[in-house]
């Protein structure tokens, strides 16, 4: 299956169980095809939950979601060790990371200790139990939600795991036509189940495709200097990291092949930069009073920097 005709059947499918969101659906297709994360950020009832548990459905993976909580420890979500008492050794009791789709439902209410305990899952592929290194089921795609509004009972995400997701989508309240038609399809009880569209082995081949999709030297100029100006601006404490250039260019390449192309255009590159750039910008107090926010900033530098032809 190619990129064009994945994503029609994609959304397609995901909207039996969804009302619009289409943005949000390919957005996490180029994270699953560019071996990237998301962070979905939204207030609670937007339907993050049910995004992402269709999205995995569709696409016929192994689904699993972690609902975390303050209390909840590293040992329960990669898993931990026991005693067989029948053959008299001890064995490894996988947790819920090892699936190919992770839900981290509302990361932030987990402690720092337990969130660390996904950066090896997200950054290697692979968790240590015991000792033991452990490989993660490939395609891997952790999908973590947050509620931005709430400060009680939270604990901030540290940079270094921020800059670990791929992508943020903010999912806001729907327009008043979706909330109309999600209301007339509750009350004909018109949602259904999500069908599985395409196998394992063909998303792998893709993911294969999307790693050959080429990027012209000018689009990689292109990149570096929208992260350049990021770390150069006056209001930004904190600035893109190569990380997240790499970030860029990946995330291009999949929402290139997505559009039928084997080549990058700087399109591609401004249509994803605010998703992949958004979360890593660190702005300065004195600026962040009048109501800056990073993707201001980042909409402000796309506009300034010239175009490749």
């Amino acid at each position: 299956m190619e990129g064009r005709e994945f994503i029609e059947k994609l959304k397609k499918e995901v909207n039996k169980a969804v009302v619009g969101k289409e943005d949000v659906i390919e957005l996490l297709a180029v994270a699953l095809l560019s071996k990237g994360h998301v962070l979905l950020e939204g207030v609670p009832g937007v339907a993050k939950t049910t995004i992402a548990k269709s999205f995995a459905d569709a696409i016929g993976l192994e689904f699993s979601r972690i609902q975390l909580t303050p209390d909840l420890m590293p040992a329960d979500i990669i898993g931990s060790t026991y005693y067989d008492q029948k053959n008299s050794e001890f064995k490894i009791k996988k947790g819920p990371i090892f699936a190919n789709v992770v839900l981290a439902d509302e990361i932030n209410r987990a402690t720092p200790k337990t969130q660390s305990a996904l950066l090896e899952a997200m950054q290697e592929l692979q968790v240590t139990i015991e000792g033991q290194t452990i490989p993660l089921p490939k395609p891997f795609l952790v999908i973590a939600t947050m509620n931005p509004i709430e400060a009680e009972g939270v604990y901030k995400l540290p940079e270094a795991q921020l800059d670990r997701f791929m992508l943020k989508i903010e999912i806001g309240y729907p327009n008043k036509d979706e909330e109309l038609l999600f209301l007339e399809r509750k009350d004909k009880g018109d949602f259904s189940k999500v069908n599985k569209i395409i196998d394992k082995n063909e998303i792998l081949s893709m993911i294969n495709k999307v790693m050959n999709v080429k990027a012209s030297k000018k689009v990689l100029e292109y990149i570096y200097k929208i992260g350049i100006m990021t770390r150069n601006d006056e209001r930004v404490r904190l600035g893109a990291s190569p990380r997240a250039l790499e970030h860029m260019l990946l995330a291009s390449k999949a929402l290139a092949f997505l559009r039928g192309r084997n080549y990058v255009i700087p399109d591609d590159v401004k249509e994803i930069a605010v998703n992949v750039l958004s979360h890593r910008i660190l702005i300065k107090g004195e600026y962040e009073v009048d109501g800056l926010k990073p993707k201001d900033i980042i909409e402000e530098i796309l506009d300034k920097v010239e175009v490749p032809k």
